[in-house]
């Protein structure tokens, strides 16, 4: 078993605290936001957007600077924050958060330049950068604790993004999401409380948080392990969110902001996915195979259920809500393959599903813009007035369907790979869901911008040079992800053969069915870093 070391920054990089700096700057620039006068709120986008920016310019500076040959968490830092409890600002990042937070770094500058609050800009950039500081903080965090209060942090100011400017029935719609993401995340709070008790009576020492000394632990019982993994396993499930606790998701998606969706699909489901690759395998792997033929179930339903249902919305914005039900479902099948091939997979798909997703939600909230109506049947023939719109609205969904070439492949194809060489009858119901959503995506695009325009339809304004700006870098993501997706996968390689290592290491019996390309997977090989795996 490998020994816990102390965090290190990666080799070769400055010894400025980059990871703080990913939470601070948007919680400082939040606070100068709120000072400044109100009745500017040009000058507030201007700070907002500049201050998003720097924090997106840290997390690809952390893509370019992160060392591909190491297995453990890089960037470290360690700041004693309640020393009698054995509570620490504790961060890190492997190559299975990295990308998450380099999204998030992405993502929050395109939603702020992209669309302007009609109200109450001051209130609306401050909260969008609050949420920007916990999301950073979630994918950061390797004490358990900190880890909590960013995680609940982050529903706050997703609430109030919902319920003062979204549509319709908003206010039911953030209260829905916030009493449902409360309530499981409850749960998970006395999981987290029994584990650190628990390893501090087994181990005899003091009380500690440290997920990588706890999980190199293992030292809960089988059975203790199991009930707290399942208290985890429920928050980050009505998190992702996994089928039945999906119901809050459409209404959110439906009735939030365009930015609020695009944030929404892009990052804050990734919290689940992420919950469950970080703490649920990595803290219990035991108790993570012994359950994952419930996962993979529940996975494959809501492949096919959110097909079923997408298929049938007449809401634009709608059907793309329910297509994320279908794609969080291959990310839980792959993740629950436990194998090389299915973790890669799914990691890759966070990313893919993020910035394809969030391409989808600008694209539909630029049509709600022009024509005020999200309902399919009152749109039609918009090709004939914005072509290229309808050019950059066929690109974004081929890659959410998986077309060979663009992102979603890659990510689908290992996912399927993973789960067919640990389940085969999973992967092969699973893999019904690749047709159905060609069948719901292509249906929408037709119904969409084909056929005759009527009335307004025919007078539409095609894509702004400032919109196709802000979706550029979308746009080449998905095309350069689905035709070389190798500075992705060499990054996350190291850590994610060592968390199958980890799961090998303390499961019985347990062997990965099909390593990394046929390669074997040697777990006492010792050319790995030594500071652990998840």
């Amino acid at each position: 078993m490998t020994v816990p070391v102390t965090l290190a920054a990666a080799a070769g990089a400055v010894s400025f605290p980059v990871l703080p700096a990913l939470i601070l700057v948007p919680l400082l620039g939040a606070l100068l936001v709120i000072v400044m006068p109100r009745r500017r709120p040009e000058l507030l986008k201007l700070v907002a957007v500049s201050v998003s920016v720097v924090t997106g310019a840290m997390s690809v500076w952390l893509f370019t600077a992160f060392d591909t040959g190491v297995t453990g968490f890089q960037f470290g830092t360690e700041q004693v924050w309640i020393r009698d409890l054995g509570i620490s600002w504790l961060l890190g990042i492997d190559g299975i958060s990295l990308f998450l937070v380099v999204l998030t770094g992405l993502l929050f500058p395109i939603s702020l330049l992209a669309v302007d609050p009609d109200h109450h800009s001051r209130s609306y950039y401050a909260w969008m950068l609050v949420l920007e500081a916990a999301v950073m903080g979630v994918f950061c965090s390797l004490d358990l604790l900190v880890f909590f209060l960013c995680f609940e942090a982050v529903l706050v100011p997703m609430y109030f993004l919902i319920g003062r400017w979204g549509h319709g029935d908003s206010a039911r719609a953030a209260t829905k999401f916030f009493l449902y993401t409360m309530a499981g995340s409850a749960l998970m709070l006395v999981g987290i409380l029994a584990l650190a008790f628990m390893h501090a009576d087994a181990a005899g020492g003091a009380l500690t948080f440290d997920l990588v000394a706890i999980a190199e632990a293992q030292s809960l019982s089988t059975g203790a392990a199991r009930w707290i993994f399942l208290a985890f396993a429920l928050a980050f499930a009505v998190k992702v969110p996994i089928f039945p606790l999906h119901t809050w998701l459409p209404d959110a998606h439906t009735e939030a902001p365009t930015a609020g969706s695009v944030i929404l699909a892009g990052v804050l489901l990734k919290l689940g996915t992420y919950g469950f690759l970080r703490f649920g395998l990595y803290l219990f792997p035991e108790a993570s195979h012994f359950f994952a033929p419930v996962f993979l179930t529940l996975g494959v339903v809501g492949i096919v259920y959110g097909a079923v249902v997408a298929t049938m919305q007449r809401d634009l914005k709608r059907l793309v809500a329910y297509s994320s039900v279908a794609h969080l479902g291959f990310i839980i099948l792959g993740t629950f393959s436990l194998n090389t091939e299915g973790l890669e997979g799914s990691l890759l798909q966070m990313v893919n599903h993020g910035v394809s997703t969030g391409a989808l939600f600008l694209l539909v909230g630029m049509i709600y813009e022009r024509r005020h109506t999200r309902q399919i049947d009152e749109l039609g023939g918009l090709q004939k007035s914005a072509p290229v719109m309808a050019a950059v609205f066929t690109l974004v969904m081929l890659s959410s369907i998986g077309l060979p070439g663009l992102n979603g492949f890659v990510g689908e194809f290992l996912i399927l790979l993973g789960a067919f060489n640990a389940h085969r009858w999973w992967a092969v119901v699973a893999a019904s869901g690749v047709i159905l959503a060609a069948l719901y995506l292509l249906w929408a695009y037709q119904r969409v911008f084909h056929g005759p325009a009527h009335g307004d339809n025919a007078e539409m304004p095609d894509l702004r040079i400032r919109e196709g700006l802000v979706l550029a870098p979308l746009l080449a993501l998905i095309v350069f992800m689905g035709v070389y997706p190798k500075p992705v996968i060499e990054r996350m390689e190291p850590a994610v053969d060592a968390l199958v290592e980890h799961i090998e290491r303390n499961v019985d019996g347990f062997i990965e069915p099909v390593s990394r390309m046929g390669a074997d997977i040697d777990p006492d090989d010792g050319d790995h870093d030594s500071h652990g795996e998840g």
